[in-house]
């Protein structure tokens, strides 16, 4: 039989310990980990407070940037120049409509929207979240606008929205020297990123292209500001939480005269050439305009190919060149400085004579050049060689001066370089020199072709920016102001006193001046400008015809320019030449002649008859008598606007009178 086995009798003290030593190593634990949970959240709730505030207010709030509104521009008179206008433009919120097919068509056959850009905007419509607003059609007329204005009830979902474009009231006639705004591409965009101001455009469409409207784009633009809102997981705006407001970009007042630029517009009509004329006082600019020109506004909402390709057009003749900083020869109207050059340097008085038969040759050379009068001047001094433009005289004077003397110093008067005017687009032109000729063509310099220079020729070339200023330092007597289109800047600032109303703060420009030239003899300066008086004032002079019977006291030079050499025995005759052959008419003129107020130079391209006395010089005419004369200045009233050139044409006084 077998034995049972005996119970074993239970240790209770023994569990009792083993259970006591469980429970604390699993409270230790619990401890431990609470720790552990609680050391995780002070980490999270208190040292990354601010890490992950920050982490959860990006997804949750959004700063929405805000463009502010662009400076506005006015000429001297305070006539509005380029101004911001709102543009109409149709949107859409998918979501809320119910058929976006059966609505879009309704709307389209309302608005006249054609089938090609209807598909287009489906198209767009799959790729865009359906709670954000879409622009369906851009541009809208004031009829469109009124149209769907009448019947939006009938479509849910739809709206109008209006922002702010530039616009030029003027159109062609300012293209050239406020230039326009225009989208900004990723040109632009690099730049902005490498000059660091990415940020204050990020809600910015246009950008200045050309003209003050580049030169000044920085406080033309402002600043922008900012609304502060709360988004959902999906990005949907759920409120505002706070918004700054853009500060607007200042407003520019210019030296420019519009009604001068008028005037301009219509004497060089159906020319080639430019105007610019200068306050030698200041520098100030009164009038630049290229013939022909371009409307700016064109470009505002993103041009077409074909407008395009048709302002590139031969047939356009080049609307795009500003021909006011672009190079001319400068044919006789650089005498005047050469008589300069020549009274300095000691080689010629007030009484030196040479004799013109008509031509003139270099000792041993069989050339002759010849003088525009076959059968020459006689006897000429310096007064009768400007009165008549006599270029005998100055072969004659530019081969005992030199290539290197007359360089220098029209250097000095600002020729081969740039003025300083405060737009990006002139060109330095030539002021040839061995030094030029050498690096330009690697070839020695001759001294025929100082002849040619001595009379405005050979490479020299000048812009008509660049010759209105060297003619201002000459009435100014050595003195340089630099030209410039600023008048003032003006800007709206909160008021410091208890009414916190805004008020305007205007800043003058301050007149850059540039070391003046100074002559070893003073008396010099008056000797040539009296020959430029008797040039316009003296009956017989070149000049004399164009200004006969004006009020005012005017001084000047005429000049033509060869654009294709002639042979020695030929004679020119501009109907049997090319026109991009025929001469070119220039003529350089200031009023009053004690204290010039006014400074012009005009150039003409390609004349069919006559030079600068028959062509150019009745344009210098018809401005002073504009800026002499009883003047009739547009209102600056915005309401009046839209505005266009053509409104006031008929309205420009152009009679000589009393200023």
């Amino acid at each position: 039989m077998a034995r049972k086995k005996r119970v074993a009798i239970r240790d209770h003290s023994a569990e009792a310990n083993l259970f006591a030593r469980r429970a604390f190593i699993t409270f230790i634990s619990v401890v431990v980990l609470c720790l552990v949970l609680f050391s995780n959240i002070y980490d999270l709730e208190v040292n990354s407070y601010d890490k992950y505030q920050t982490r959860s207010n990006s997804n949750r709030i959004k700063l929405l940037p805000v463009a502010p509104n662009r400076g506005l521009i006015y000429d001297r008179n305070g006539v509005l120049l380029a101004d911001n206008t709102p543009v109409y433009s149709l949107e859409v919120i998918p979501e809320q409509v119910d058929d976006i097919n059966k609505q879009l068509a309704e709307v389209s056959a309302l608005l006249e929207i054609s089938q090609e850009k209807q598909d287009k905007l489906l198209k767009a419509l799959k790729s865009k979240r359906r709670f954000k607003p879409i622009e369906l059609y851009s541009r809208l007329s004031e009829q469109q606008v009124s149209l769907f204005s009448v019947n939006q009830h009938k479509f849910p979902g739809f709206f109008i929205d209006a922002r702010l474009k530039r616009y030029y009231p003027f159109a062609d006639l300012t293209t050239h020297s406020l230039g326009y705004v225009a989208r900004i591409n990723r040109k632009d965009s690099q730049q902005l990123e490498k000059q660091g101001l990415a940020e204050n455009y990020a809600a910015t469409r246009n950008i200045g292209k050309l003209g003050l409207e580049k030169y000044y784009q920085d406080i033309l633009h402002g600043t922008i500001g900012h609304q502060e809102v709360e988004i959902n997981n999906q990005g949907r705006i759920i409120r505002t939480l706070d918004f700054t407001p853009p500060i607007p970009g200042k407003d520019l007042t210019l030296t420019l005269d519009i009604e001068l630029q008028m005037v301009a517009k219509r004497a060089l009509s159906g020319k080639r050439g430019a105007v610019v004329a200068i306050d030698p006082r200041d520098g100030g600019v009164l009038a630049m305009y290229s013939n022909p020109s371009f409307d700016g506004n064109l470009f505002v909402h993103g041009i077409s190919s074909k407008k395009y390709k048709k302002l590139l057009a031969p047939s356009s003749n080049k609307p795009l060149l500003n021909r006011a900083v672009q190079g001319y020869p400068p044919a006789s109207t650089i005498k005047p400085l050469l008589a300069i050059t020549g009274l300095e340097a000691g080689l010629i008085t007030a009484e030196t004579e040479i004799y013109d038969p008509g031509f003139y040759q270099l000792p041993g050379i069989e050339t002759k050049r010849r003088d525009w009068k076959r059968w020459g001047h006689g006897k000429v001094n310096l007064t009768k060689s400007l009165e008549q433009s006599c270029n005998v005289y100055y072969y004659d004077l530019a081969y005992k001066l030199g290539i290197t003397r007359i360089s220098q110093m029209m250097e000095k008067f600002g020729f081969g370089d740039y003025t300083g005017i405060d737009i990006h687009e002139e060109s330095r032109a030539i002021m040839p020199s061995i030094e030029w000729k050498r690096a330009r063509y690697n070839q020695s310099w001759y001294t025929g072709e100082t002849l040619s220079v001595g009379i405005g020729q050979s490479y020299w070339t000048v812009t008509p920016l660049q010759l209105a200023q060297a003619v201002s330092i000459l009435v100014n007597r050595g003195k340089i102001k630099v030209p410039h289109f600023l008048k003032a800047s003006s800007e709206a600032r909160s008021s410091e006193d208890a009414s916190g109303a805004a008020k305007t703060v205007v800043t003058e420009y301050e007149v850059d001046e540039k070391p003046p030239i100074t002559l070893q003899n003073p008396e010099n300066w008056q000797l040539v400008l009296d020959a430029l008086h008797n040039t316009v004032q003296k009956v017989g002079a070149t000049g004399y015809n164009a200004f006969k019977g004006s009020t005012y006291d005017a001084a000047g030079k005429t000049g033509s320019a060869q654009t294709a050499n002639i042979g020695q025995d030929e004679k020119y005759d501009a109907t049997k030449v090319q026109e991009n052959q025929r001469d070119n008419a220039m003529f350089i003129a200031f009023a009053p002649f004690e204290n010039p107020e006014i400074v012009i130079a005009v150039a003409i391209e390609n004349v069919a008859k006559g030079g600068g006395a028959s062509n150019a010089a009745p344009v210098a005419r018809q401005i002073m008598d504009q800026y002499f004369g009883d003047r009739k200045i547009i209102s600056s009233d915005k309401n009046k606007h839209p505005l266009h050139s053509n409104i006031y044409q008929q309205n420009i006084t152009t009679t000589a009178g009393t200023r």
